[in-house]
């Protein structure tokens, strides 16, 4: 985890073509807030998945239909980059707009910290991946904004992933074509979106086979549940999770507010919680305790100077 003083690092999109680069299935599963996003982290994985879906539903209790500015998404991107040491993936929905905008998005995006975002293909305003009634912008005008995306990192390690919604618009097979072309406007990553079936998540890595692609391992969505040998076996390089913690959370919160409506208090469910001091020490006390000695003395004379 990163520390307070030294605030956010800048090596994530290194150390994110480093593991993408490295012999292993990257796995990063999605934060919807800077506490999730520290879990993750603690739990050990190398990676951190900044959800659009978990975001809207977390900032405006709300679906993921496009209600969400881009400076709302940097806002929750950047707390999550300075909560954790690990490289944070962010979701940029389309862009926000044409290429110009595009350009401003990786800017807004790049100073956050992030390390890669994904852009999509989608008629804004987008919808979840897995949800009915997507539509698609002409191929062209995608391959701009991608165009624009790559000439707008301002490092060459920033990995800009393109993602194309377009299988359950016009089919597999224009998805692939989308991705290819895709991949020849300059995008590091492809995330083929929404694949209905194992033998469709194979086929696009048979059709892709010289690319890194990203796996939505989207929890009760479209495509199948797959266990993380087939998709190392089938040369997925990433592999995001982005609403297990989300519903987990939701599932948990509903459980205890019900017994706590019934009895009145947190009683039934106290012995289950972590211990208070457990927790402030996992968001950091122990630091913030450090820099009040540390600083306590530059403190009290500032205080005198100004009286």
């Amino acid at each position: 985890m990163t520390q307070l003083l030294n605030g956010h690092h800048t090596s994530g999109a290194a150390r994110l073509r480093e593991l993408l680069a490295g012999p292993d299935l990257v796995l990063a599963p999605g934060a919807y807030d800077a506490l999730s996003a520290r879990l993750i982290e603690e739990a050990g994985f190398p990676a951190v998945y900044m959800t659009g879906f978990g975001t809207s539903a977390s900032l405006l209790g709300r679906p993921d239909v496009g209600l969400l500015t881009m400076p709302e998404m940097v806002d929750n991107a950047s707390r999550i980059v300075e909560a954790v040491g690990v490289p944070v993936i962010a979701d940029a929905d389309t862009g926000y707009g044409n290429p110009i905008n595009v350009i401003r998005t990786v800017h807004a995006y790049e100073r956050a910290g992030v390390a890669a975002i994904h852009i999509e293909d989608q008629v804004a305003p987008k919808k979840c991946g897995h949800m009915e009634g997507k539509q698609v912008i002409p191929a062209e005008e995608m391959v701009e904004k991608v165009r624009a995306a790559v000439a707008a990192r301002r490092s060459p390690d920033f990995v800009i992933i393109a993602r194309t919604d377009a299988r359950a618009v016009e089919g597999l097979e224009s998805a692939l074509e989308r991705a290819r072309q895709y991949h020849q406007a300059g995008a590091d990553v492809l995330f083929v979106e929404a694949p209905q079936s194992e033998a469709e998540i194979e086929a696009v890595a048979r059709a892709l086979p010289d690319v890194p692609l990203l796996f939505n391992w989207a929890e009760g969505g479209k495509t199948p549940p797959v266990d993380v040998e087939r998709l190392r076996a089938w040369g997925f390089r990433l592999a995001i999770f982005p609403i297990s913690m989300l519903l987990v959370a939701t599932r948990a919160m509903r459980e205890a507010l019900a017994q706590i409506r019934q009895a009145g208090t947190p009683m039934p469910i106290i012995d289950s919680l972590p211990r208070f001091n457990e927790f402030t020490d996992f968001i950091g006390l122990p630091e913030i305790r450090e820099l009040e000695q540390r600083f306590r003395a530059a403190g009290t004379g500032n205080g005198a100077a100004d009286r």
